[in-house]
């Protein structure tokens, strides 16, 4: 009895997409650390202008993306000068911020989650670590400051980086399948 697997069928199909999608997300991951690595000295901080931010907005047509986002994120936040606390906590914020952009139905929209998590988020790692990990000293002006900045330099990046290059892999993709 032979099966669709060793006759080229549906199940050979659904193989080769889940090895695109695996290596889509290991291609993302990989870009992520780079851009990250290569411009480490504006990508760390509360005045951040992380390039690598911009692909965010990817999980909003391939939502593979989403473990690759993760996966950057967690291997960049390793060079973070704030430690473990930013590994943990600036990669769940790309995690959430990544699921929820999956479920954008609209461009416009697919920067707003990880603009408004990572200010928040890492927002707040960073100035809990500035005030020596005492919550009970958490400066609430300074995290304001910080989260106002990280939104700011978020927003900079997602709708001015991640929204062209939305456009573009969607045109592409277009372009691709149909041809």
């Amino acid at each position: 009895m032979t099966t669709a697997l060793s006759e080229g069928g549906t199940d050979s199909l659904r193989r080769s997409d889940w090895l695109i999608k695996i290596t889509r997300a290991g291609v993302i991951a990989a870009v992520y650390c780079v851009l990250t690595f290569a411009l480490a000295p504006v990508s760390f901080g509360p005045f951040q202008f992380r390039a690598a931010e911009a692909m965010a907005v990817l999980p909003m047509i391939f939502p593979e993306a989403t473990a690759g986002l993760f996966v950057g994120c967690i291997l960049s936040n390793l060079l973070s000068s704030y430690g473990v606390l930013d590994v943990v906590i600036g990669s769940l914020a790309t995690l959430c911020a990544a699921l929820l952009t999956a479920r954008a139905k609209k461009l416009w929209l697919a920067p707003v989650p990880p603009v408004i998590i990572n200010a928040v988020a890492v927002g707040f790692a960073i100035t809990f670590a500035q005030a020596g990990m005492d919550i009970s000293s958490f400066p609430i002006g300074v995290y304001l400051m910080n989260a106002g900045s990280l939104f700011i330099s978020e927003a900079v990046v997602c709708f001015g980086l991640g929204i062209p290059l939305l456009i573009g892999v969607k045109k592409y993709m277009t372009r691709k399948n149909n041809t």
